[in-house]
């Protein structure tokens, strides 16, 4: 007889490639990537334990060896942290049902799932409890959005229940709803082994329709208090900012809450002006008359003087010329972009690259 978990237990999806965000994942996975001083999976960790969360499984793929020399078994997080990776891509779904033999829950018990990629203020604790409440097989976090159209929409009842999957909306008449399925579960433990293993399985496509249609209970919760998909460059620094800002919340923020986070080893001169949750990383250097809004300068970069950056990441030991202006920019790891460049509009420099001073202008009256 298993006998039930004290707290629930999570699993993490962490197994993408994190395509959108490169050149930041060309050497680094993206849940460990820098947000707000720390790996992004340090705040989801955080926030996890602090829900009562004790036993997380990472279920891993892409550069899986970088998670566990990091976290170890998680003990300095007050966690007991398993990895399993897969070997070959197995979507949601398998990824899922891969790393079911490491979970210790019983049939009936709750499971959470999160992927590793979403920042949310979500109340966790509220959706394992109207789990419970409700007696679902799943209940999924929603969140409501301005426009859902790029986004799979989930319709539900007077009270919660999921009545349907959509997929993106292509016409107006389509839009139902503004709910949208914001990437974490709770899920029944029977349910995740209920998938089937060996091939690729989504959870979005395949796994929640067929619950549906074959008259499982899902029940959604709606929480919009912060909630954002940090799949892009323009996402994700915009995330860290946040964090730096106090605007989603996280107990893994390495320092107060405001308009700037330096971390140890840094070197800021005093005229330099650092805002927006602008973070600078260790070992990284701001030169004199720089000015840096909303950014993040990772470990060991050069921003030189009069340097202007604004909404942009630079990588690791990259270098940023004296008075070049980065607006919407990325910056990959060890690339070097020399004096009076301007780099705008989603601009991205590959890892390595050498960009010549005064090489990408643009013209005053643009």
């Amino acid at each position: 007889m298993t006998t039930a978990p004290a707290t629930p237990e999570a699993i993490l999806l962490v197994g993408g490639k994190g395509t959108r965000l490169r050149p930041m994942t060309v050497n680094t996975p993206k849940p460990m990537v820098p947000a707000a001083g720390v790996p992004f999976l340090t705040h989801q960790l955080a926030r996890a334990r602090a829900a009562g969360v004790e036993h997380i499984v990472l279920a891993t793929s892409y550069l899986a060896e970088v998670f566990e020399p990091y976290f170890g078994d998680g003990s300095s997080l007050g966690l007991h942290l398993e990895y399993v990776t897969e070997q070959e891509p197995l979507g949601t779904g398998g990824a899922i049902r891969n790393v079911a033999s490491r979970l210790r829950s019983g049939p009936d018990d709750p499971v959470l799932v999160f992927n590793g990629d979403i920042l949310t203020g979500l109340d966790i604790r509220a959706l394992i409890d109207i789990h419970r409440t409700t007696g679902a097989d799943v209940s999924l976090h929603l969140t409501r959005v301005t426009d859902p159209r790029a986004y799979g929409l989930v319709p539900t009842d007077a009270t919660g229940r999921v009545t349907a999957f959509l997929e993106k909306p292509q016409t107006a008449e389509e839009i139902v709803t503004d709910q949208i399925n914001a990437g974490a579960y709770v899920f029944n433990r029977s349910v995740i082994d209920a998938i089937p293993t060996g091939r690729p399985v989504s959870v979005e496509r395949e796994t929640f329709p067929g619950l549906l249609a074959a008259g499982a209970h899902l029940q959604g919760m709606v929480d919009s208090t912060y909630w954002l998909d940090l799949g892009t460059p323009q996402a994700f620094v915009r995330g860290s900012a946040d964090l730096v800002l106090g605007r989603a919340p996280s107990p893994a923020v390495p320092g107060r809450c405001g308009d700037r986070l330096i971390l140890d080893g840094a070197q800021v001169a005093r005229d330099a002006k650092l805002t927006g949750g602008t973070v600078i990383g260790p070992a990284a250097r701001v030169g004199a008359g720089a000015s840096i809004d909303g950014s993040t300068v990772l470990a060991g970069a050069v921003v030189e003087e009069g340097a202007q950056v604004r909404d942009s990441l630079i990588g690791a030991r990259a270098r940023i010329g004296a008075r070049t202006v980065l607006q919407g920019a990325v910056v990959g790891d060890g690339a070097l972009v020399g004096s009076d460049n301007e780099l705008r509009d989603g601009v991205r420099v590959w890892c390595g690259a050498d960009i010549p001073a005064g090489a990408v202008r643009f013209s005053s009256d643009q």
